[in-house]
């Protein structure tokens, strides 16, 4: 079994909507089913206040595990932008000119998850730099959102910095309902093996999570306006079957029993979130 992450960060990822893209160009703007690397490291980078052509060589060693507490649905928007405007006042092109007032409205087609849910582990041996982004996270340079600018959190991201993150992960409260249909495994995603997951369950996982189930191309390599790039990682996938009792519902219920948790388990001066 793969050792586990001594220290980390704790994030909630939830709000009304939310947009991870992975194929997005042009006029379609997808969203994958999970926070993406390239969504948490811009987060954090915006946090911090970096600006567009600055490195992001160091955030791109933490290593990310995403609990899917909901998945949403997906909703799909036919957005419109740049119509009815006189010709000076038209959508700028590449080259830096106006177009032309017939060809002025620009029209796409874009994804999000409605609903969704999300408790992420970022992981890291280097602690001065997961303290940096923690301390980005309570009182970001730029505002934060959840893949696209239109896309607010419902709530501070930040849980806390902890000891033994991935232990956390899997023991704190589920923001979800007790399945009506009997016990449904609890999927979660990371660019590493894992098998570490401290999972103690009678149920069969669905995997062992030490195996990659694909890639996806969601690694930045440069977030420049002109030159943005990307490359592949491994994926890695395992579904577990959690504890009836780890499910606490929505609203001032699950708020206050992660607050609870936070307030036990978590080390000052980070355990509370702001």
């Amino acid at each position: 079994m793969t050792e586990r992450p001594s220290h980390g960060l704790l994030l909630r990822l939830a709000g009304p909507l939310q947009s991870w893209g992975t194929h997005s160009k042009y006029s379609r703007r997808d969203t994958a089913r999970f926070p993406t690397r390239s969504g948490i490291v811009g987060m954090l980078a915006a946090g911090l206040g970096r600006v567009r052509q600055a490195s992001v060589d160091d955030l791109t060693e933490l290593s990310m595990t995403v609990r899917v507490d909901r998945p949403g649905v997906v909703l799909s928007d036919f957005h419109t932008v740049g119509g009815g405007l006189p010709a000076d006042e038209t959508v700028i092109t590449v080259d830096g000119k106006h177009r032309p007032e017939r060809k002025s409205t620009l029209t796409s087609k874009r994804q999000y998850l409605a609903d969704a849910a999300f408790t992420l582990a970022l992981t890291s041996d280097d602690e001065a730099l997961l303290h940096a982004c923690a301390a980005a996270l309570r009182d970001p340079y730029w505002p934060l959102f959840l893949g696209r600018r239109s896309c607010p959190p419902e709530g501070p991201i930040l849980l806390g910095c902890v000891e033994d993150p991935l232990r956390h992960l899997v023991q704190m409260p589920l923001a979800a309902k007790r399945p009506r249909n009997g016990p449904q495994p609890i999927e979660f995603y990371g660019d590493r093996p894992l098998g570490a997951l401290p999972v103690n369950s009678d149920a069969p996982d669905k995997g062992d999570g030490d195996h990659h189930s694909g890639e996806v191309t969601d690694e930045p390599v440069s977030f420049a306006p002109l030159a943005r790039q990307y490359r592949p990682r491994p994926l890695y996938r395992r579904a577990v079957h959690l504890p009836d009792a780890a499910y606490e519902g929505f609203g001032t219920g699950y708020l206050e029993k992660l607050r609870n948790y936070i307030d036990t388990h978590f080390a000052t001066p980070e355990r509370n979130p702001r």
